[in-house]
């Protein structure tokens, strides 16, 4: 059993960067793969981020891909999402969650803990 707290978001002028946290508690961050996801309004939840339990391996969405930066501080027992070069589509409601696994770690119904999310907002 975990717990996971977002927090972080904001409004911020296109082309800045904010960084997202994700607190856990009941249990350790790095017995889980974590991912981020996001959702604009209107549109499907979107996979941002992954970092895996096993292997610490990162995976990025392509649109994200350079811009954004996936960590775990295992003393803290908090993932970050460090999102540089914002852009006004990159705007949505940013969600951590945490998987038991490994396996499919792109898809949302591969994890089974899920924050409460918290709101970008990138103005152009």
């Amino acid at each position: 059993q975990v717990q996971l707290v977002e927090s972080g978001g904001g409004l911020v002028q296109a082309g800045g960067s904010l960084r997202l946290s994700c607190a856990a508690s009941g249990r350790t961050v790095s017995s889980y793969t974590m991912g981020w996801f996001r959702q604009a309004p209107g549109k499907e939840r979107e996979f941002v981020s992954t970092i895996l339990r096993s292997s610490g391996s990162t995976y990025y969405a392509d649109s994200v891909k350079g811009r954004f930066t996936i960590s775990r501080d295992n003393a803290k027992n908090t993932v970050y999402l460090q999102m540089n070069s914002l852009k006004p589509e990159d705007t949505a409601v940013y969600y951590c969650a945490a998987s038991n696994g490994v396996a499919r770690s792109r898809e949302w119904f591969a994890y089974g803990y899920w924050g409460q999310g918290t709101q970008v907002t990138v103005s152009s």
